[in-house]
Parts: C-alpha cells; structure tokens; sequence
C-alpha cells in the first residue's frame, strides 16, 4: 500500500482519503439535521434564541450528548451560537430560519420529515433494489403504497402535497419570474398537487390564466392554496387522471417532477398528449432534476434517479438528450433549457 501511495505522489496524483469519509459517513450529518427537523428545534428558535437548559426543557431532552447535536448543527451551518456549553446561546442561521421555521410559508421542512420517516430506512434496502429491480418502500412488505396511505385521510394529504410543493417552491418562483410568458394568455399544470406553481404564475404574470389539474383527493388543498395566495379567480382547479384523461388545452404546458416518477412508455405518452393539447407555438416545460448528459455533474439528479427505484416499479430521471429524443419523437421542433435553483432545471419543448 505504501509503495502505491509513494507511486501516485511522484506521479503527482493528489491522493485524499477525506471524500471518501465524509460521503461514506455523510448519514451522520444527515440523521442530525433530519433529527432537529423532527424536534422542530428551528420552529422553537424562531421565536427567540434559546440556552441550551432552555432548549432541554422545551424539547424534553435528556441532556446526555445534547451540546454535541447542537454544536454539530452549528458546525454544519444550520445553528449560530454565542458563548460555549452551558453559557452558549442558540439561534437559527439565516437559511434555516427561512425554510425549516413551520410557521412561515417559505417551510421547506416537510419533506426532510417526509425523508426522516420514511425514505431514511427504506434506503437500507437500496442493494435489494438493486439486485431485484423492485420498489423497496411499503410495497416491500405488503403495506398500503404510499399514495394509498396518504389519500386516505385529507391531513395526510395536506401535508404531503403542502411538502412537496415546499421544496419546489424556489424553482416555481424562478420560472415564474424568468420564462417569457409575453406570448402566452393560459397555462396548465399537469399533476399540479397544491396548485402552488399555477399560482407564482398568476401572481408574477398578471395576463396568465392558469389551470392546476390533478387528481380529487388533492382538489380541496388547491383551493385552500389559491384561496390563500389570493389567486382563486385566475387559476382553475380541475380534477382529473392523466394517464386516461385527455389534458387540458393551453398555450403552455408544465410538469413539475412527474415525469420521474414513471416509466420510458408513459414518459413518451404525456410529451405527446401534452404536444396534442398545446397549439402551435405552444411549450411544454418539464422541471426536474434533470441529470446532464454526460451523467457526471448533477449528483443529486442521480440520487433522485436511485430514490425512484426505490419508491416506483418504472420510475427513473434522464437527461437532457433523453428528453431531447421523446419530445422530437412526440412532434416537438425545438428545446432548450432554462437553469432554476440547485440541481433543478426547466426543459422547454416548443410545437
């Protein structure tokens, strides 16, 4: 070992274990944060920074290792402090303050909860997944799927469709703001959940009339978004499937992280139900974590790919030569891309 180690120097091969170990052991600082997240730690520091005694009281903590979380929050840029151990006092960076606080709308924390008590022990049967092709979620054991579950009860709902919605919420704003909707007079949201893209449309574009179609089960947590976001009167629940239902026809059409969830055959078939209701001069845009085509890059793209072996029986993400190919199959002319925030892009399909 230590002679290939020499070899690699004189060859003048940087070698450095500490990526290696900070990925492989990279569930730590994930389980810390998914942990305070859970506690709701940032919701109570929202209010006021706290001591560590006041913060053990509040969220009942036994105190043995309770300085080590919260110091490791604060090393991982979660926490700020002031003082040390018993004198430090404790309060939210400015990100988590933004996003991980439950009483602000800006609460992007509902799918690290959805992440904790779910995805974080399903992922121990990713080799399983891997060997067998298969979903490794409730479907493993014969439980209620996911989508079963949550439709069943209007809370679940709620605070699921509110989750999802809140980690996109950035990316809604962004294509909201920067796609040029001058040419444009209606939009649909295809599988469009809590109505929230429809609605950064209707508020950042006031000619844009909007469409959020998806299934019933979900219709009356769009109504109570549009309602609150004041949009009700330009954007349009309609209830609907789209793997049966013909889609609704607009100059533009969106599909915010559905298409990930399903396989080649219906990834096809929605590009061109989409090409079918749009008229000529019209776009389909797709947001996804879309992966780059040489599948170096887009890290998180690729993990999401792997998440959906583990939640669906078809679904995986691609790329951009990928969508390249279906949208010119469907009857598209041209595409192009439009980065939003992190990982995530817009794919733009013209007819």
């Amino acid at each position: 070992m230590g002679n290939l180690t020499d070899a690699k120097v004189k060859e003048g091969i940087k070698v450095d274990p500490s990526n290696i170990m900070q990925v492989g052991m990279g569930f730590w600082a994930s389980k810390t944060l998914l942990t305070a997240v859970k506690l709701e730690l940032f919701s109570h520091l929202a209010t006021k920074p706290l001591t560590g005694a006041e913060i053990k009281h509040e969220l009942c903590l036994n105190g043995r290792g309770m300085y080590d979380f919260l110091d490791t929050l604060v090393a991982l840029g979660f926490l700020q402090k002031r003082g040390n151990k018993e004198t430090a006092v404790y309060s939210n960076s400015p990100d988590s303050d933004l996003f991980l606080d439950k009483s602000k709308l800006s609460y992007m924390g509902g799918i690290l909860e959805m992440a904790n008590n779910r995805l974080y022990p399903f992922w121990n049967f990713l080799e399983e997944g891997l060997k067998r092709g298969t979903p490794q979620n409730e479907i493993r054991t014969g439980e209620k799927s996911l989508f079963d579950e949550i439709y069943s009860d209007i809370d679940k709902t709620r605070e699921f469709v509110n989750a999802m919605s809140g980690v996109q919420a950035e990316n809604f704003i962004t294509f909201a703001t920067q796609f040029d909707f001058s040419g444009y007079n209606t939009l649909c949201d295809i599988g469009g959940a809590g109505a929230q893209l429809s609605a950064h449309v209707a508020i950042h574009n006031p000619h844009m009339n909007c469409i959020s179609f998806d299934l019933l089960p979900v219709s009356p947590i769009a109504m109570e978004n549009i309602s609150l976001m004041g949009v009700a009167n330009r954007v349009k629940i309609q209830s609907g499937d789209f793997f049966s239902d013909s889609l609704p026809k607009a100059d533009v059409i969106t599909m915010g992280n559905v298409l990930h969830g399903i396989g080649t055959g219906n990834k096809f078939m929605l590009i061109r139900k989409a090409y079918d209701a749009l008229p000529k001069g019209g776009a389909l845009v797709v947001i996804e974590n879309i992966i780059d085509d040489e599948r170096r890059e887009n890290a998180f793209g690729l993990m999401m790919s792997l998440n959906m072996l583990i939640e669906t029986t078809e679904g995986y993400n691609f790329t951009v030569a990928d969508f390249k190919g279906w949208s010119r199959k469907a009857g598209f002319i041209e595409t192009y891309v439009m980065r939003l925030t992190g990982p995530t892009s817009a794919i733009v399909a013209i007819k």
